[in-house]
């Protein structure tokens, strides 16, 4: 999930003692690059910026030495397990300029996953808002979202909404994906694990998750169950620019083995 980016300096501090780290086997794509941007196709288990365990084995730090480029800096984020588009910016005094895009939600936002083609389940906190009733989907999902220090997971309390997803059923083509099927998730908010949080409450949780609803804990080199989640596609207008840009990735959703009831 999309998030505010971290303070990457900091971060390069934090990891100076890293000498060797697995290898992540999926190639980076550059998609698009200009002099003020560069946006990439990032794959599952490649962490965004240094992180935990992973430092040259991240997004920045390939691209910074793909480049040659030490002040490429991310202006937002996914995490390490999710896919998809990820924008850079190549100059320091650009960076807060494409944060506020986010920040001020000028950009549109749209995720697809697998999930179970299982009947909604009623979650505990929260509201589900169906919005072409009597139909199940498409549907608004509120409520409030909490990640604390120190714990794997995030939750959700009785309280003030923070985050905010639109879902949709994907396309017919998923039937052949059963018993999984697409999904189409359109946050307006940008909490940690918020897809993964709302859409496990519904009782769908995304294939491959390692998290949700359970931890399972597999190995930091065991690249066999991606997280079955993709930030499909970014739409924003270029604030330096002022023309529209829209970034599409290519990376796979693949149906795992391992059975689902529906």
């Amino acid at each position: 999930m999309t998030g505010p980016s971290v303070p990457v300096g900091a971060a390069e501090r934090r990891h100076r003692w890293v000498g060797e780290e697995p290898a992540i086997p999926f190639e980076l794509q550059v998609l698009y690059e200009d002099d003020g941007i560069i946006v990439v196709d990032k794959p599952h288990f490649l962490a965004t910026t240094p992180r935990g365990m992973w430092y040259r084995q991240s997004a920045l730090m390939r691209l910074r030495e793909r480049f040659g480029e030490p002040d490429i800096t991310p202006a937002h984020r996914l995490d390490r397990a999710t896919a998809g588009i990820v924008l850079f910016v190549r100059k320091p005094r650009m960076r807060r300029t494409y944060q506020m895009l986010f920040q001020d939600r000028l950009v549109s936002k749209t995720y697809e996953c697998l999930a179970p083609c299982a009947p909604m389940r009623r979650p505990r906190c929260g509201t589900v808002t169906p919005l072409e009733a009597p139909r199940v989907f498409p549907l608004m999902r509120r409520s409030t979202i909490v990640k604390r220090r120190g714990r794997l997971q995030a939750f959700e309390l009785p309280g003030e909404v923070n985050a905010e997803t639109l879902i949709e059923l994907g396309d017919a083509a998923a039937g052949t994906l059963m018993p999984w099927r697409r999904y189409v998730l359109r946050p307006r908010t940008g909490k940690t694990h918020q897809l993964r949080v709302h859409m496990n409450a519904l009782g769908l949780p995304i294939a491959g998750d390692d998290l949700y609803p359970v931890i399972t804990n597999p190995a930091y080199d065991d690249f066999s169950h991606p997280l079955q989640l993709v930030a499909r596609e970014l739409s924003f207008t270029d604030p330096i620019t002022h023309e529209p840009r829209t970034f599409r990735s290519r990376v796979p959703l693949s149906a795992p083995m391992n059975p689902v009831l529906c």
